[in-house]
C-alpha cells in the first residue's frame, strides 16, 4: 500500500504576521487528516518567530472563521487572523443565516434592501456622507444615522505583541494611520452584520464603507450610515454596524509616527455580541476562543487614535 500524499494548502499572513515573516503568504504541505492546530504547528516550523502570536490568534478557511480543530482539504486557503484594529468581548451564535440578506441590487422598489458594503482604497470624497445617504434612505425613512471614524493624534491600546515597538516610540504622536484588510472575507463579515441587522432591526437601508491605505489626520477611515421609519432602531443599528465591523471584520490598523509604527487591536471575535444579558459563548459552534481577552470598552469617536 503506498503513502498518502499530503495536504497541499495556502497560508496567508497578514499586519504584524506578514512583516515578521518577510511574507504574505506560505505554500504547505502537511499530512493528510490534519487539522489548523496543525497547520500552525508547520507555519511555526517554517517562521519560529510566529510562535508567540498564538494565543491572540484566530483562524478562516476559505474565507469563514473555523476552530483549530477543523479538518483541512486539499487545495485550502488558511488565513491566520492577527489582532484586528477593535476586537471585543466573547461573542454568541446569532442563529442567523449568512445568505438570508436580500439582494442589494434589487431594483428600484423603495422597500428593497439598499446596501453598500464596501472596502476602498482610495481617500473619501468630501460628498461621501451625502452619496451614503442618497443611496440608502427613501421617502420612508424618517430617521438616519450617519457614523464618520476619523484619524486623531493620540495612540491607542496595542495589540498583543507590539510592547517593544510602544516602548521605542513612547512620547510620539500618531501622524497617519494605515489599513490592511482581507478583502473578500471583510466583505463577508460586513454581509453577516447587515443581515444580523435585517434580523434585529427589521433596517434594510444600510452603508458600512471602509478605507484601506493611509489615512492621515482627520481624514475618515470609516463610514456607517443606518436609515429606518424611527430613529431609535437608526440608532441601534448604527452602533452595531461599527461596533461589530471593528470588533470582527479581518481589517488591521497600525498607527504610524515619524520613526516607526505600532499596530493596533484585539484578538478578532468570530461571531456576534452577547447581548440582552445572555452569557457570552467563546466564538461560534467550533470557533477558536484560545487567547480572547475580558470585556473590551467598546469603541467610539473618542477612541484613543481613529475611528469608533
Amino acid at each position: 500500500m503506498g503513502v498518502l500524499p499530503p495536504l497541499r494548502i495556502r497560508v496567508r499572513l497578514f499586519a504584524m504576521q506578514r512583516e515578521t515573516a518577510g511574507t504574505k503568504e506560505l505554500r504547505l504541505e502537511v499530512p493528510l487528516g490534519s487539522t489548523l492546530e496543525d497547520a500552525w504547528a508547520a507555519v511555526v516550523e517554517a517562521v519560529p518567530a510566529l510562535a508567540p502570536g498564538r494565543s491572540s490568534l484566530r483562524f478562516a478557511v476559505n474565507g469563514s472563521y473555523a476552530g483549530p480543530e477543523t479538518a483541512l482539504a486539499d487545495g485550502d486557503e488558511v488565513a491566520c487572523i492577527p489582532p484586528v484594529s477593535g476586537g471585543a468581548d466573547e461573542a454568541v451564535d446569532a442563529g442567523v443565516d449568512p445568505d438570508a440578506g436580500a439582494d442589494p441590487d434589487a431594483g428600484a422598489d423603495p422597500d428593497a434592501a439598499r446596501r453598500i458594503l464596501e472596502i476602498r482604497a482610495d481617500p473619501f470624497p468630501d460628498g461621501l456622507l451625502a452619496d451614503l445617504i442618497g443611496r440608502t434612505a427613501t421617502d420612508e425613512d424618517g430617521g438616519v444615522v450617519a457614523f464618520l471614524g476619523r484619524t486623531r493624534v493620540t495612540p491607542g491600546t496595542p495589540a498583543p505583541g507590539q510592547e517593544a515597538q510602544v516602548a521605542e516610540l513612547e512620547g510620539r504622536v500618531v501622524e497617519a494611520l494605515e489599513y490592511e484588510a482581507f478583502e473578500p472575507m471583510a466583505i463577508s463579515v460586513l454581509r453577516q452584520i447587515a443581515d444580523e441587522i435585517e434580523a434585529r432591526w427589521g433596517i434594510r437601508h444600510l452603508a458600512i464603507v471602509h478605507r484601506t491605505g493611509a489615512v492621515p489626520l482627520g481624514d475618515v477611515s470609516v463610514a456607517v450610515v443606518a436609515a429606518s421609519p424611527h430613529r431609535d432602531e437608526a440608532f441601534e443599528a448604527a452602533r452595531y454596524a461599527i461596533d461589530e465591523t471593528k470588533a470582527r471584520a479581518p481589517i488591521w490598523k497600525s498607527e504610524r509616527f515619524e520613526d516607526g509604527h505600532v499596530w493596533i487591536g484585539e484578538p478578532a471575535r468570530t461571531g456576534p455580541a452577547a447581548v440582552d444579558g445572555n452569557a457570552a459563548v467563546a466564538g461560534t459552534a467550533g470557533v477558536d476562543a484560545r487567547g480572547a481577552t475580558g470585556p473590551a470598552a467598546a469603541r467610539s469617536s473618542g477612541s484613543p487614535a481613529g475611528p469608533g
